[in-house]
């Protein structure tokens, strides 16, 4: 089964060239949509060796064996891809802004206003019906941002750009956005409220629900509108639970495409796509077992940041399981006055994993050292 392949012009630049996105399309019979994007900040590259390989994995199928459709976009954000400081790829905010790219994008839940009363007047529906017209509304809205667009005044580029990457996915049914940290760091998840199940399909050992929110993130602006809409329904007494959900993934590190990162992405995703029936008629030769997984929440994340500027030298590893007291890095202080450098112990306020550890072990007073959770 060969994909549709269509390209997006996203962005033209003063020198008449222009940006566009690529965009994979996988049409089986009547189903769920799948959106899986990679990219998104332009120093997380791994994601597009995943989806390459998940592209060579989904070719052979036959139209019968997809449920529904696969709509695949590797190195969504061409611009930050492009990005480059020296040696290093940066792409991580835009440089007309200072915005994370990540943090940009159009959330429906902020602007309705009458959700309660939506609910009410669809307690007794079915959950197809109420979807379809729940989704009516949000593409309604979201349509109007066009009109900005083409508007003598237009806009920045940031909402040009999200409006071109929303419209891929505003109706899809499960949205997986594919990223790695900036820095060194462990294979998990962030996922959302009530969907821990489908969460440990993706074979990976650690997951982060998101409990708390930095806001207009990608996955967020998906799923957090339906969130809503679940609990409106919650108070009015009747239980929902849409069969949509969002996942970001990060896979190991900024700037590298680690093979064992790689791997564990592309399993992942099979075992996904195959035990939601979207992809059908298919054995992984490396199944995933349902093993435990380890699930925190985003508000039980420590990050730490270095009391002054000097040099870390780290005393945990990525992956480390670490007590309150225990010493986390000794950080070598330099200064401009008549006496030797010194150097102090920073020691973990509580337990938690080093799942990020910073890359750049030269710091400024305030600069992130590593995370636990």
């Amino acid at each position: 089964m060969q994909p549709n392949i269509t390209s997006i012009p996203i962005l033209q630049l003063a020198s008449g060239d222009v940006l566009s996105l690529q965009v994979y399309r996988f049409q089986g019979g009547t189903g769920p949509k799948v959106y899986l994007q990679a990219n998104l900040h332009g120093a997380e590259i791994v994601g597009n060796a995943v989806i390459h390989q998940l592209l060579k994995w989904l070719t052979p199928l036959e139209p019968h064996q997809l449920n529904g459709e696969i709509w695949i976009v590797p190195a969504c954000n061409p611009l930050a891809t492009n990005q480059r400081s020296h040696y290093f790829s940066t792409g991580r905010f835009n440089p007309y802004d200072g915005k994370d790219w990540n943090r940009i994008f159009w959330d429906y839940e902020k602007e309705t206003e009458d959700l309660l009363d939506f609910a009410r007047s669809h307690l007794h529906l079915d959950a197809e019906t109420v979807q379809r017209h729940y989704r009516a509304r949000i593409q309604t809205q979201f349509d109007r941002l066009r009109d900005k667009l083409r508007s003598p005044a237009s806009a920045p580029l940031s909402e040009h750009y999200r409006f071109h990457l929303q419209s891929l996915c505003l109706d899809a049914n499960y949205l997986i956005d594919l990223h790695s940290t900036s820095n060194q760091g462990l294979d998990y998840l962030y996922y959302f409220s009530g969907r821990e199940d489908s969460a440990k399909l993706f074979g990976l050992d650690s997951g982060i629900l998101l409990d708390r929110y930095d806001g207009d993130a990608f996955d967020e602006a998906f799923i957090k509108p339906w969130l809503a809409l679940e609990r409106c329904f919650a108070q009015l007494g009747r239980e929902f639970r849409f069969d949509l959900e969002a996942w970001t993934l990060e896979l190991g590190a900024g700037m590298q495409m680690n093979p064992i990162s790689v791997h564990r992405g592309v399993l992942g995703l099979q075992n996904y796509l195959i035990q939601k029936k979207i992809v059908q008629g298919v054995v992984l030769p490396q199944p995933i077992s349902k093993q435990q997984m380890y699930l925190t929440r985003t508000s039980q994340v420590k990050k730490y940041y270095s009391p002054y500027g000097g040099m870390v030298y780290p005393k945990v590893a990525l992956g480390t399981s670490v007590q309150q007291g225990q010493v986390l890095y000794q950080l070598l202080i330099f200064n401009k006055q008549s006496y030797c450098p010194t150097q102090i112990e920073v020691v973990a306020e509580r337990d938690g994993i080093v799942y990020d550890l910073a890359s750049n072990q030269a710091v400024n007073t305030g600069e992130y050292v590593l995370a636990t959770f």
